[in-house]
């Protein structure tokens, strides 16, 4: 199974602006939820330009891998 179909991605802002005018102290907080028990699988706080740039990647992945493959790939992953 596709990894978007069995997992949600949760991305919690600082704040309101957009990243790159963010202020660098600002944290985003990114989860990667099992949609079937909504267990969070991954899960980071971030600097929000950081946090943009793990989206971009994560997004990807989801698109693209299966699910365990995403799950290996990411697990214990620091961004």
């Amino acid at each position: 199974m596709k990894a978007k179909r069995a997992f949600d991605l949760i991305i919690s802002r600082g704040g309101l602006e957009p990243a790159f005018l963010a202020d660098p102290a600002r944290l985003d907080r990114i989860e990667v939820v099992s949609i079937d028990d909504g267990e969070v699988m991954l899960y980071w706080d971030l600097p929000a330009r950081t946090a943009s740039r793990l989206v971009k990647a994560l997004r990807a992945d989801l698109a693209t891998l299966e699910s365990e493959e995403f799950i290996r790939n990411w697990e214990g992953r620091d961004a």
